[in-house]
C-alpha cells in the first residue's frame, strides 16, 4: 500500500438563487443547470482515480454535487455534519446596503470583528472540525484518495490553515470556485501539499505546505 494518501476538498456547485439571499444552511437550496454541469465534470475529473471513500455535508447542493460522482465510483455517500457550511447571523438576508440587511444599524455590530469573525462561526472552530474530518477521510482512504464536498468558506479557511496563513481575509479573495477541488497530500500522517483544481476549466495550482 502506498505511503501517500490524497483528501480532496470538493466545493459544491453552482446554486439557484436568483434573489441573492445569504442561504448558509437553509434547506430548499438546489443546483442550478449549470450546478449540475459543474458536479458532472468533478465526476469525471475523480474517474480512474483511486478514490476509496466519499463524504458529504448534509446540505442539498453538496449531495446533489457529490451524487454524480458516487455513481461515477461506485461508491456510498457518507453524509458527516463537520463538512457543513459555516453559520452566519445574516442567513437568509441580502447582505449590503439599499435593499439589504445593512440598511438596518440592528445588524451593525456584526460586523465589529473581522478577525474571529463576529458574524458568524469562529474560523478556528471551523478548522478545527474540517481538520478533524480530512483525519477521518484520511484514515478511511489509507494510501488511496477521499473525497469530502463542503463549502467555500470550510475548505478556503482550512487550505490557509494549512499554508500557516491568517485565517481573517478579504472573503473576495478566495481562490475557491464554485465546483473546484482543493487537494491534501499526506506522506503517511504529514501532510506535504496543497493542490487547487477547477475541473471545469481544468486549472490547477500548487501551493507549500507547511506541515
Amino acid at each position: 500500500m502506498s505511503d501517500e494518501t490524497i483528501v480532496h476538498l470538493l466545493r459544491h456547485g453552482e446554486v439557484e438563487n436568483p434573489a441573492g439571499i445569504i442561504y448558509g444552511r437553509l434547506p430548499g437550496y438546489h443546483l442550478s443547470a449549470n450546478g449540475r454541469a459543474m458536479a458532472s465534470a468533478a465526476a469525471d475529473f475523480f474517474a480512474g482515480r483511486p478514490v476509496a471513500a466519499l463524504f458529504c455535508s448534509p446540505l442539498e447542493r453538496a449531495q446533489e454535487t457529490a451524487r454524480p460522482v458516487a455513481e461515477r465510483l461506485g461508491l456510498d455517500i457518507v453524509t458527516d455534519d463537520r463538512l457543513v457550511e459555516s453559520w452566519n447571523h445574516f442567513e437568509g438576508m441580502k447582505f449590503g446596503v439599499g435593499d439589504g440587511s445593512l440598511r438596518r444599524p440592528v445588524h451593525w455590530l456584526y460586523l465589529i470583528n473581522p478577525f474571529r469573525p463576529s458574524w458568524g462561526e469562529p474560523y478556528r472552530t471551523v478548522t478545527a472540525r474540517m481538520f478533524a474530518m480530512m483525519e477521518t477521510a484520511r484514515a478511511a482512504a489509507g494510501g488511496q484518495e477521499a473525497v469530502c464536498v463542503s463549502h467555500q468558506l470550510p475548505i478556503w479557511v482550512t487550505r490557509r490553515m494549512a499554508e500557516s496563513k491568517r485565517l481573517w481575509h478579504n472573503p473576495a479573495s478566495r481562490e475557491c470556485a464554485l465546483g473546484s477541488v482543493t487537494s491534501f497530500t499526506y506522506s503517511g500522517d504529514r501532510l506535504t501539499g496543497v493542490y487547487y483544481t477547477v475541473p471545469a476549466r481544468g486549472q490547477v495550482t500548487q501551493g507549500d505546505a507547511a506541515q
